[in-house]
C-alpha cells in the first residue's frame, strides 16, 4: 500500500549559486580605466521554482554554467562605466532563464580602492514582476 502524496516531503524552495566567479571586464568611469580590463569578482544567487517530484534532469533546474556565459558575454560587449550596470545586466540575463524567479548579484571590483580596501562593489536583487 502506498502512502498519500501529501505524506512525502516537498521541496518548497531552491537556490542555485555561483560564488567568486572572476570576469575580466573593461569597466570604470575614470579615464585611466578605459581601454584596459580589470577583474570583477561575481556572486550570483538564483531562486528557482523546484519541480514537485525532485530533480531528474538538468532541464528541471538552471545550469550554473550559464551564469558564467552571461557574465562573459556582458564583458565582451564593450566598456561599462559602473559595476551597478554590470550587475543589472547580469541580473536581467539570469532572470531571462525560465526557471529563475529571483536573482541576487554581488559584484566586487577589487582594484577600485586598492591598496586601502580589499574591494568595493554593489549587490542587487531582482525578481519577476
Amino acid at each position: 500500500m502506498t502512502e498519500p502524496a501529501e505524506a512525502f516531503p516537498r521541496c518548497i524552495s531552491a537556490t542555485v549559486f555561483v560564488r567568486a566567479l572572476t570576469v575580466e571586464v573593461e569597466i570604470g568611469v575614470h579615464t585611466h580605466e578605459h581601454g584596459r580590463r580589470q577583474p570583477l569578482i561575481v556572486d550570483v544567487q538564483l531562486d528557482i521554482d523546484p519541480p514537485a517530484a525532485g530533480w531528474r534532469s538538468i532541464g528541471e533546474t538552471v545550469n550554473y554554467e550559464r551564469v558564467g556565459e552571461h557574465a562573459r558575454a556582458i564583458a565582451a560587449a564593450g566598456h561599462i562605466g559602473l559595476v551597478e550596470t554590470f550587475a543589472w545586466r547580469l541580473a536581467q540575463a539570469c532572470l531571462a532563464e525560465p526557471r529563475v524567479s529571483r536573482v541576487k548579484v554581488r559584484v566586487e571590483k577589487p582594484m577600485a580602492l586598492a591598496p586601502h580596501a580589499e574591494a568595493a562593489g554593489v549587490e542587487i536583487a531582482v525578481q519577476r514582476a
